[in-house]
């Protein structure tokens, strides 16, 4: 393990948190809007708070894949 390695990991540490935040928060905003959505429209069943954020949690997990795929290639190199 070289020197950049060894104090790279707080850096790390920091990104991943900053991520796990934006996961949170945007959950959190998905189901607020489709709460939301849901009482405009006044489905028989609550989809739009089901439905919204799942999108978001698959399209967050994408960003993460992205993101987390990037950060190995770069220390590849």
């Amino acid at each position: 393990m070289n020197y950049r390695q060894k104090h790279n990991k707080p850096n790390d540490l920091l990104r991943y948190a900053g991520l796990g935040a934006q996961i949170f928060v945007s959950l959190g905003i998905a189901v607020f809007a489709g709460y939301k959505a849901d009482k405009w429209v006044q489905p028989p069943f609550p989809v739009l708070v089901w439905l919204l954020p799942f999108i978001v949690l698959a399209l967050m997990i994408y960003k993460l894949i992205k993101e987390t795929s990037n950060q190995n290639n770069k220390n590849a190199n």
